[in-house]
């Protein structure tokens, strides 16, 4: 066959792979591309890859000019390094998941997350504005021993004490809160199985019981000392909490509502979502609880200082929720395929 022909025959396939080449030759590109693509998929690479090796084969036993073979030989050298790439390393993996993989997951569930916001931020609100106007209110919220540990714990006349705990050591207590932090996260996720309702539920007594602690001790003069406490670590423990009220949320609505799915299906992909947004939420509880056992307790820090990191963790946590991932743009549905994969 002369070269003409044997290149007007395939060279729309040649052409094929190198788009698909210089779509896929960055991550961030082809991800943010992929849904716009028109050209050769990706399951079609190796087939066509091979296809090439062939052509490459052809041509250099057939004596094609070196125009040609360099062409076929740089495709060939391409696509090697693109399916051939050594992986990379699952640290890596698991901090771009972390710094935008999950921020985007929270993102495509924002009508569940802001529903889980309004169960847990009103109820807290709400009870701790009302016992402000009538304190006897948190008598009715815990037993009297509760109200008096409350207050021993966040005594501003005891200014050397560890805030917001006995004396055990910054690691013990560490080792409290993650547990402590985690049970209740979990709790909070799983119980959307129970039709979403069971997070509901425990999104609202969350916000009662932390509006009660809070609303109580400011009312008998000790909100200065649970201020300094909470100011840390409230970031990543309240946010942390929130999302995976709005996990447990789309779990049972996938449970309720599995629309043209069968319903085992539905149920499956929320949980394999859930599960991935259950990585990055223990991550911050996990920081939440190392923070709050050696920043958060500390009785000396002025109060600026306390409130000034608050704040700026504050600004973090919801910067990277909002913007983390976003150069990937919205998922769409490839992405929720490969997301739950």
């Amino acid at each position: 066959m002369k070269q003409a022909r044997f290149v007007q025959r395939h060279e729309a396939e040649w052409q094929a792979l190198e788009d698909w080449l210089s779509a896929r030759s960055v991550a961030r590109t082809a991800r943010r591309e992929r849904r716009g693509w028109e050209g050769l998929r990706d399951h079609e690479m190796p087939a066509r890859y091979r296809r090439l090796c062939q052509h490459l084969a052809l041509a250099r036993r057939r004596g094609y000019s070196p125009v040609l073979t360099n062409r076929l030989e740089d495709i060939m050298q391409r696509g090697h390094g693109v399916l051939y790439q050594t992986p990379p390393p699952r640290w890596h993996a698991a901090l771009e998941f972390l710094v935008a993989g999950f921020p985007r997951l929270v993102r495509a569930e924002r009508g569940c997350m802001i529903a889980s916001l309004l169960l847990f931020a009103l109820p807290l609100v709400t009870i701790f504005v009302a016992i402000q106007v009538r304190p006897e209110l948190s008598g009715g919220l815990f037993e009297p021993a509760q109200l008096a540990q409350f207050e021993s714990m966040y005594d501003p006349a005891d200014p050397d004490r560890a805030l917001g705990r006995d004396s055990e050591t910054n690691l013990a207590m560490f080792g409290h809160y993650i547990w402590n932090n985690i049970s209740i996260g979990f709790r909070t996720f799983a119980s959307g199985l129970l039709a979403g309702i069971g997070s509901a539920l425990v999104l609202v007594f969350n916000g009662v019981t932390i509006g009660g602690i809070a609303g109580h001790l400011q009312a008998v003069g000790h909100g200065d000392p649970f201020w300094r406490f909470v100011a840390g670590h409230s970031a990543p423990e309240l946010s942390a909490i929130v999302i995976a009220g709005g996990a447990g949320l789309r779990l049972g609505l996938n449970l309720v509502a599995p629309g043209r799915r069968r319903r085992i299906d539905a149920l499956v992909e929320g949980g394999m979502r859930g599960a991935r947004l259950c990585v990055g939420i223990f991550a911050m509880l996990l920081f939440a609880a190392f923070v709050e056992a050696f920043w958060s307790s500390i009785g000396w820090m002025p109060a600026w200082i306390k409130y000034s990191v608050g704040a700026g963790l504050w600004l973090l946590v919801l910067g990277w929720l909002w913007r983390g991932g976003s150069h990937l743009g919205p998922l769409g549905a490839e992405d929720r395929v490969d997301d739950a994969a």
